[in-house]
């Protein structure tokens, strides 16, 4: 359970003003441009931050320094409602030391990414119960005609429940029902942070877990790593993500699913797979980590997000 109580925020809807930032990787410009309209044709307002299209050094978009001071300035900005990153990539784990957990906790606002962002969204949800959405980015998937689930990501702002299921990829690997608060995200960042000072809090939650281009058997070892660091104690049940291109040449088509109930035979809980949130082949589904959910695994499998996050 989170140690912290949650954050409620502000309810939204289109027109709101969405502050884009680069915490990790800089964005190809021709995706950058695409997703502007893409963002504007949902009806959104998007705006950058001083240094989101910063190009180097290496693969970063930008220093540390210049990478945390837009985060920051994101979420004091009292223009601005929405932050969201303009993509993944690798760097946003240099930023989790420099974290101003107090001007972002005077300031909480929706903040959509996935990927390399999955650290530093758990940290904020686990510190300081901010609920953090596991959803589009403007140059990962609002470039793309067909890159957004609409009806998840303005439902997730609005605050009302919502109701996931077979349209959105999901089915069943082990039948069952569970509540619980709904927490996950990237399975190799998660593994990742293992034995840091930020570790994510995954016992006792209802898990999402996704990732991109990783062999069924390096899935097995991550999720082998998590039993054994004692972060599978206590979850009480599990949706898989779409799994992108996770699979092994030549390999029978169900070699992920069946390493999936391998590295979990013994766990009484309920197992579903294929829910399109985070890498995905279309229609990035926005899920909100930290409020309560239920999961329906059976053979009509559902994901209910059944607390608002917003205030009345």
């Amino acid at each position: 359970m989170n140690s912290v109580p949650l954050i409620r925020l502000a309810p939204l809807s289109s027109k709101a003003a969405v502050r884009l930032i680069a915490p990790a990787s800089f964005a190809r410009q021709d995706r950058i441009d695409d997703g502007m309209k893409g963002l504007q044709a949902a009806g959104f307002a998007p705006q950058f931050s001083e240094n989101a299209l910063a190009r180097g050094p290496l693969f970063f978009a930008g220093t540390p320094a210049q990478r945390i001071a837009d985060l920051h300035a994101a979420f004091a900005d009292p223009e601005s409602h929405v932050v969201m990153a303009l993509r993944g990539g690798y760097g946003s784990n240099y930023l989790l030391d420099d974290l101003d957990l107090k001007l972002i906790g005077q300031h909480p606002k929706p903040f959509f990414a996935y990927s390399d962002l999955t650290g530093t969204q758990l940290y904020l949800l686990d510190k300081l119960g901010l609920a953090v959405f596991h959803g589009p980015m403007l140059a990962a998937d609002f470039y793309l005609e067909d890159g957004v689930h609409l009806p998840s990501f303005t439902a997730s702002l609005a605050g009302d429940p919502y109701t996931l299921g077979a349209a959105e990829g999901l089915r069943t690997l082990r039948p069952g029902i569970a509540r619980g608060t709904l927490y996950g995200g990237c399975l190799s960042i998660i593994v990742s942070l293992l034995g840091t000072a930020y570790e994510p809090q995954t016992e006792g939650k209802l898990l999402f877990l996704e990732d991109v281009g990783a062999k069924p058997y390096q899935i097995d070892r991550m999720l082998w790593q998590l039993r054994r660091a004692g972060k599978l104690e206590g979850v009480r049940g599990i949706v898989f993500g779409e799994m992108l291109d996770c699979a092994s040449p030549g390999a029978d088509p169900d070699l992920l699913e069946r390493a999936i109930l391998h590295a979990l035979e013994g766990m009484d809980v309920p197992v579903a797979f294929g829910l399109r949130s985070g890498h995905v082949s279309r229609q990035n589904v926005t899920l909100v980590f930290g409020v309560q959910a239920e999961l329906d695994a059976g053979k009509e499998t559902e994901l209910r997000l059944i607390e608002p996050v917003v205030r009345e």
